[in-house]
């Protein structure tokens, strides 16, 4: 006799369904526990310890020792090699059988010399395909070995996540077995959770939520784990259920597999490389399964490790990139930070990546792919456009903490009035694993209902990688069209942005930058990071000036491509979103470091090499040639370098992109066109300091009492207040130590108090003025500065070294200025931008601490005061104080991040009329930019000098001068400039090189059909809007022999 209908009790009936999937509970009689059938021990586990990552061929040579299940391996970041040796049943014919493997160490399978899968617990892969159907033929002895990396999947952190690593971790091996998989078993457990999904989802109050329970309770009673004859008829109510279609105005999520790898973070370079073989051989076995599976991959870098380290894996990509499996994404050598990179290094990201996916897998990448960095330039729009993207995903704007921002599918408008077409997945999540609450997340939680009915779903294990998983994608393709819930298809990022692209007439636009409400202690975190960030970015472009202008003078010189190519990368690795941020842990942190120093060492070499080339025969008699990299003529006080290790100051004057000699020592002192420093101490203590054009006052203690602009004779700072004031916050977050200053911070600012007395005279005027004076910041910390003034320098400068011991502590400085504006201005990449100096909204709060690259401005009508630097980066204006982020001290993930020593300078510009017309861009990169006195071989006459570019309007900055990457054998070079005062302008370029032909083209160095320019008395004639980039082709006649 039929069952009699019941009544239902919602939560016993979802519980019940519960507990039959459960594999916790029940697990004697469940469906769960009959997931996998007969089971046996391997036949023979053997292995070896190693401090190295060592390659697959050396490691199958060495001594194995007997190993078993239990047995405990480590320390960190060692690894353990096992041998696996696997004999299978014979009576296991016919049927699924899998290697179960669990360790908490990351594993990696290698089966006949190729890695085939990665093994780890918290990624949800814990058991190895070793055949769908043993066969009749198939061998029974096997030999495997499992590479285990002495770490987790986020790393090895002592009690939490983000905490130091724990040096002395042990890892356990807790199980090794062959066993048999039931794969009609696994079908029917990811219906019976998906309906489960659905009831829960759906809620009580719906007919389609109570239809998927009863059909899973119905399941239940018709399903006997221990008989498989009656699992058909389940699998048939679940596939009567599925199949029922929803209606054509679905919202559909276009579900893509992703494994975000961050390319350092809890753990080091060279695991991330690892890492990449474990989720990426993963995948490539998933891609074979499953061909309608696509599979998104960014980051060139993490590509051509894997190329250079397992080039079988990097065939098999690109085989599957063929079928349009493999996609390649983001165009960028790594996903880089948002804020911190100049403008230069932002396009070589694009540069290096877009022509390494190029060169490997035969097209760019035609969206950009940052979903995981701490906010997002206002230039970005136009880098992305001039390197042939249009499109951009990220979604770490969820993350703010203050204001949720209103979109997840927008236009987005950059600086110059560039647009892109942005999407933030609205499950805000790059990690999903394709349970039906993510796919209800996604649809309920899209802020752009009615505009748009299509969205990105981002699916599998990140971070440490990982990558998705079968059970995930059985989830999805199951959920592909049933009523009640979104249509789901695998789908590639184009096929989204293209769905997205039809139907975007209604879609709103976001003018200006993507600020993260969060993480903006990454401005300042390990001050040494920034330090060498700002300085290789230096090093590299005068490299490449002088590079290019030995090119154009002298047929014999080798432009040094490859090292350069080199170097950059290096450059661009260290600016991964969380390493030039200082959010990693202190083995990162030391290779960076080393990184910065490999830069600054060969870059040296090349500098030298170049000046020799460019000047052959023509270097000033002491064998020093004075060297300006930047497009405006200088004039300033150099410390030249004199036998025995003293230096002697000159004033010299250098053109543009140019070079002059050094003043012989008759003409070392000139009739000086402008006053000299006046120096002045008095009687209680304060110094003065005056060189006509900014007179400072210091008081006993070294700060600011008084900057007058000599001129008009106005005051810049504000009354009864003092500048130069430090000032130390407590500074402890809610979690993300390295990460996150709060805004409480700010209600605990106590100023550093010096003491009178301590403040002396330096070098007491002429040339150079200076005073300088010690600062006791704490017991134990302290600080030491000297204050600049040279003659004819519209700024102050101040020299800081400071020996920094602290915990938890932020260090500023600030200047309280006689200028009223609600709007600051910022430097950003190629050009700047205002914030609000003022808490109105809750938007305006939440930007208490912001980013800025060498300069800062507040100015009102007629007058402003310019705050600028040489290596920092967080920065705030609040009501008429200027102040510039100096030191942190964190203690997660990096314990000892900015402990020691720093040195650095900031310096104070006060001007009349708008910062634009006063000079501060040029003042800025003139701090940052010093000028070179590099030796130069054999006398010559010491009257030349010589400028290779120049340009009519200040409006207009010549970034960068390099050889072209695709032209070496042409002579080509590339000239990058951008307008900076947010102006229109015309601008004449004038050259001293032989050019022969002069083409417009894309950042990506492409020429432009259109863009051949008119050379008249050499010169060119460029048009700029606000903020435009503009970059250009100089094709060169070979110089004579």
């Amino acid at each position: 006799m039929a069952a009699v209908p019941a009544l239902k009790h919602w939560r016993t009936t979802l519980e019940r369904v519960e507990k039959f999937v459960s594999p916790l509970y029940f697990t004697d009689c469940n469906l769960r526990g009959r997931l996998f059938g007969d089971s046996c021990p391997v036949a023979a586990l053997s292995s070896f310890l190693t401090p190295e990552r060592l390659p697959y061929q050396e490691a199958v040579q060495r001594d194995y020792s007997p190993a078993q299940v239990g047995d405990s391996f480590g320390p960190t970041w060692w690894t353990c090699w096992f041998r696996v040796e696997l004999i299978i049943p014979e009576a296991w014919v016919g049927q699924e059988v899998h290697l179960c493997w669990e360790s908490d160490g990351e594993g990696l399978i290698w089966r006949d010399g190729e890695p085939v899968q990665g093994l780890t617990k918290e990624g949800e892969k814990t058991s190895y395909v070793l055949t769908d159907k043993l066969g009749e033929g198939d061998p029974r002895n096997l030999t495997l070995y499992v590479e285990v990396a002495c770490n987790g999947l986020l790393g090895a952190g002592k009690g939490t996540m983000i905490a130091a690593p724990d040096p002395e971790k042990t890892f356990q091996l807790s199980r090794a077995e062959l066993a048999v998989f039931h794969r009609d078993v696994h079908k029917l457990l990811v219906d019976l959770e998906l309906l489960l999904g659905i009831a829960k989802g759906l809620g009580e109050n719906n007919q389609r939520s109570f239809q998927a329970l009863y059909t899973a309770n119905q399941m239940v009673n018709l399903c006997d784990p221990a008989q498989p004859q009656t699992f058909p008829v389940a699998q048939a109510l679940a596939c009567k259920f599925f199949s029922q279609r929803g209606g054509e105005s679905q919202h559909t999520i276009h579900a893509t597999g992703h494994c975000h790898i961050d390319t350092a973070w809890l753990w080091p370079f060279k695991e991330t490389v690892r890492k990449c073989a474990r989720s990426w051989a993963t995948a490539v076995q998933l891609m074979q399964q499953n061909t309608e599976f696509i599979f998104a991959c960014s980051q060139a870098q993490q590509l051509e490790w894997v190329k250079s380290r397992y080039p079988g894996l990097h065939a098999r990509l690109q085989e599957f990139a063929c079928r349009g499996q493999f996609v390649p994404v983001g165009g960028t050598w790594v996903e880089m930070d948002g804020n911190l990179p100049s403008g230069e290094a932002m396009v070589r990201q694009f540069l290096q990546g877009q022509n390494f996916f190029l060169q490997e897998f035969g097209k760019m990448c035609t969206e950009f792919w940052l979903p995981d960095t701490f906010g997002y330039s206002a230039q970005l729009p136009q880098i992305m456009r001039g390197c042939g993207i249009k499109r951009f995903l990220t979604q770490k704007l969820s993350w703010n903490l203050v204001n949720s921002f209103p979109h997840h599918t927008f236009f987005w408008e950059g600086l110059d009035g560039s647009q892109v077409l942005v999407h933030f997945p609205p499950g805000d999540s790059y990690g999903m694993q394709g349970n039906v609450d993510e796919v209800l997340k996604t649809v309920t939680n899209n802020r752009d209902k009615g505009r748009t009915n299509h969205s990105a779903f981002l699916f599998g294990f990140g971070d440490g990688g990982g990558g998705p998983t079968q059970t995930m994608l059985d989830r999805l393709k199951r959920l592909s069209n049933t009523d009640g819930l979104p249509r789901v298809q695998l789908s590639s990022p184009a096929q989204l942005f293209t769905a997205l692209e039809r139907d975007s007439g209604q879609l709103c636009t976001w003018v200006g930058e993507l600020f993260l409400e969060l993480h903006n202690g990454t401005y300042t975190t390990h001050a040494k990071l920034k330090r060498g960030n700002r300085e290789c970015e230096r090093i590299l472009h005068d490299v490449e000036l002088l590079s290019s202008l030995a090119l154009a003078r002298s047929a014999q010189f080798l432009y040094p491509a490859a090292q350069l190519q080199h170097l950059w990368r290096l450059l661009l690795l260290n600016q991964f979103h969380d390493v030039v941020t200082g959010s990693c842990i202190q083995l990162v942190a030391e290779e960076a470091m080393s990184h910065y120093e490999d830069i600054r060492s060969h870059g040296n070499t090349l500098l030298s090499t170049a000046a020799a080339a460019l000047c052959a025969g023509e270097p000033g008699p002491e064998g020093l040639l004075i060297v300006n990299t930047l497009p405006w003529k200088r004039t300033e006080v150099l410390a030249l370098p004199k036998p025995g290790g003293a230096h002697s100051l000159a004033l010299v004057t250098v053109p543009s992109m140019g070079y002059a000699p050094v003043p012989t020592p008759t003409s070392l002192q000139p009739l000086l066109p402008q006053q000299p420093v006046f120096v002045v101490q008095e009687t209680d203590g304060s110094v003065t300091l005056d060189n006509g054009i900014i007179r400072v006052k210091l008081d006993p203690t070294g700060r600011l009492m008084s900057l007058v602009l000599v001129v008009s004779g106005r005051e810049a700072i504000a009354e009864g207040a003092l500048g130069n004031q430090f000032v130390l916050f407590d500074d402890v977050p809610l979690y993300w130590d390295a990460w996150d200053v709060m805004d409480y911070h700010l209600e605990t600012r106590k100023p550093v108090m010096g003491q009178a007395g301590t403040l002396a005279v330096g070098t007491e005027g002429g040339l150079r003025g200076s005073a300088w004076f010690l600062l006791q910041i704490s017991p134990n910390s302290r600080l030491s500065q000297e204050v600049v003034l040279d003659v004819g320098c519209p700024y102050v400068r101040f020299h800081t070294e400071v020996h920094w011991h602290e915990a938890h502590k932020f260090l500023k400085v600030e200047f309280p200025a006689r200028v009223r504006n609600p709007q600051a201005t910022y430097e950003i990449q190629f050009g700047h931008l205002q914030r609000p100096t003022h808490y109105n909204t809750s938007w305006d709060w939440a930007r208490f601490e912001v980013w800025s690259h060498r300069w800062m401005d507040l100015s009102e009508y007629g007058f402003g005061l310019a705050l600028l630097n040489d290596c920092k980066y967080g920065a705030s204006v609040q009501g008429s104080i200027l102040s510039l982020s100096l030191l942190r001290a964190p203690k997660a993930p990096d314990a000892s991040a900015d402990m020691g020593r720093h040195e650095f300078t900031y310096a104070l510009m006060p001007h009349k009329g708008s910062f634009q017309d006063a000079g501060v861009i040029h003042a800025a990169y003139d701090l940052n930019f010093p000028l070179l006195a590099l030796p130069a071989p054999g006398p010559a006459p010491a009257t030349t000098t010589w400028s290779a570019f120049s340009l009519s309007s200040s409006a207009v900055v010549l970034e960068t001068v390099k050889q072209a990457e695709s032209m070496p054998q042409n002579r080509t070079l590339v000239l990058r400039l951008y307008e900076a005062h947010g102006s229109h302008v015309d601008c004449w370029l004038h050259t001293s090189l032989p050019v022969q032909e002069a083409i417009l083209c894309n950042l990506l160095e492409q020429p432009d059909p259109a863009g051949h320019l008119l050379l008249r008395d050499s010169r060119l004639k460029l048009t700029f809007s606000p903020f435009q980039v503009r970059s250009l082709l100089l094709v060169l006649h070979p110089p004579p022999n």
